[in-house]
């Protein structure tokens, strides 16, 4: 499907006009073709870099979870492995070896029972990477529906209506119901007893999070999976969890060690996180980990034969970077443990700091408070009526801050929420600078007669708390 470009659609389409660039002729260059005629590299640097100053500052985006700095050794790391792809594991083994390591090494981190043996592979985010477990729970309910001699038609996963967008989209590509547990007054997130609600014959699995999206907050793992336990007790129905641990995953093993969420649960099947999130990688790399090979049914691996050797691999990409996973074994190489556990403490202490900070301004009141994982959400206080989080998220642009207000979902749309992620980079003094605009622009929001702005005109960058696709996946 071709998509028109706004501007062509309206009819305002020129080409561009570039100025005079290191003493050279000016230039007319399409915007929507290819030029007829090749350009000096220079003139084509300038171009780009010239549009590009339009876009934000990536350290002031307070949206994503991604990974917006790193060390320049990681950089200088990557830059040198810009070539290698990652599929090609008979032309750059050792590629494969570090990438081999890196699971190793979150196997031991999430208790894995044989990790020397651990089943896991990288991917090009946690989006890819939740969609394989998603297979592989999908693929191993067939397997034991079909030696049952029952029907294997109506998949469905059971999930918090707090999941992130991928699961949407797993659903849909791959025909499986999603059940989705509505948030409910104070509850945001998905809970033991509303999961197993759901749950019955043609569950794959349920999803639980470690790290929402939508406020910060751990889904009770431990608790779904007792509830589970207690569940196969009573009816004999064995339901596996899969763990998005997007962030969490790599949050919770240094700063909240006796948190138990992961293997040592024997009913988590598998987990998935973001190299490129609290991983400390820049983007273009997940990890997807099963608890053994039983978890992961071999029809759904392809087997490539590379040094003599067999190299399982299980993908839904083909080519794709090897850079990132050398940078991520990088990372692993140069924190260790308590460089992470360092790292990730002091996101969290900039988090719980700056969420009290806005908390004690007066029009805000928290959702959470940032001590889970660096992640809180504030909403403007009842009998405050003349700005909405919109306003404020709007006035904090103009100083270059990309903080975005949205609401809840279904049966919470009624609230509407400013929500700040906090990263590696983002530092003490940052915060400070944030808390002085926000100081800064209430007076003004404060004076106003009533709401300037809404969720329609909120902006799009929610990053993963979109509203949910009502229609019912795989049968358009």
């Amino acid at each position: 499907m071709t998509v028109r470009h706004p501007r062509e659609q309206h009819g305002r389409s020129r080409d561009l006009e570039v100025n005079p660039i290191f003493s050279r002729e000016p230039l007319q260059v399409p915007r929507y073709a290819l030029p007829e005629r090749e350009m000096d590299p220079d003139t084509a640097y300038q171009i780009v870099h010239d549009e590009l100053m339009l876009d934000g500052n990536a350290r002031q985006n307070l949206a994503t979870f991604v990974s917006t700095w790193a060390e320049p050794q990681a950089r200088r790391l990557m830059d040198e492995c810009a070539e290698k792809n990652m599929i090609d594991k008979d032309e750059y083994p050792q590629t494969a070896e570090l990438e081999s390591r890196c699971v190793h090494m979150l196997a031991r981190l999430w208790h894995a029972e044989d990790p020397r043996h651990a089943i896991g592979c990288s991917t090009t985010g946690s989006s890819e990477a939740a969609m394989l477990g998603g297979l592989a729970l999908k693929r191993r309910w067939q397997h034991r529906r079909r030696a049952e001699g029952r029907p294997t038609d109506r998949p469905n996963l059971v999930m918090g209506i707090n999941v992130q967008i991928c699961w949407d989209k797993f659903a849909d590509y791959f025909e499986v119901e999603p059940r989705y547990v509505p948030m409910e007054g104070d509850r945001y997130h998905l809970t033991p007893e509303k999961a197993v609600e759901l749950c019955d014959e043609n569950t794959i699995g349920v999803v639980a999070v470690l790290g929402s999206t939508f406020d910060g907050s751990y889904e009770p793992v431990a608790g779904i999976a007792a509830a589970l336990d207690d569940l196969q007790a009573r009816t004999g129905l064995d339901i596996p969890v899969h763990v998005d641990a997007a962030s969490g995953g790599m949050i919770a093993p240094f700063l909240d060690p006796d948190l138990v969420w992961d293997f040592r649960l024997p009913r988590v099947a598998s987990i998935n996180t973001s190299g490129h999130k609290y991983g400390l990688v820049m983007p273009g790399v997940g990890w997807a980990l099963w608890r053994d090979k039983d978890a992961l049914p071999d029809d759904l691996v392809f087997h490539v034969n590379y040094l003599g050797g067999d190299m399982p691999t299980f993908a839904l990409n083909f080519s794709r970077p090897g850079a990132q996973v050398v940078a991520q074994y990088y990372t692993f190489l140069r924190l260790g443990f308590d460089g992470y556990r360092r790292v990730q403490q002091t996101c969290r202490d900039v988090a719980t700091r700056l969420a009290a900070e806005i908390a004690g301004l007066g029009p805000f009141e928290l959702i959470t408070d940032g001590s889970q994982i660096p992640v809180f959400a504030v909403r403007v206080r009842e009998g405050v009526e003349t700005f909405s989080v919109f306003d404020v998220s709007a006035a904090l642009r103009e100083r270059g801050w990309l903080v975005p207000a949205y609401t809840f979902p279904k049966d919470r749309t009624d609230l509407a929420v400013l929500r700040v992620v906090v990263r590696n980079g983002f530092s003490h003094d940052l915060a400070d600078l944030l808390l002085e605009d926000l100081r800064r622009i209430l007076p003004r929001l404060q004076g106003q007669r009533e709401p300037h702005r809404g969720a329609d005109d909120a902006g799009g960058f929610a990053h993963g708390v979109e509203t949910k696709n009502p229609r019912r996946p795989g049968r358009h």
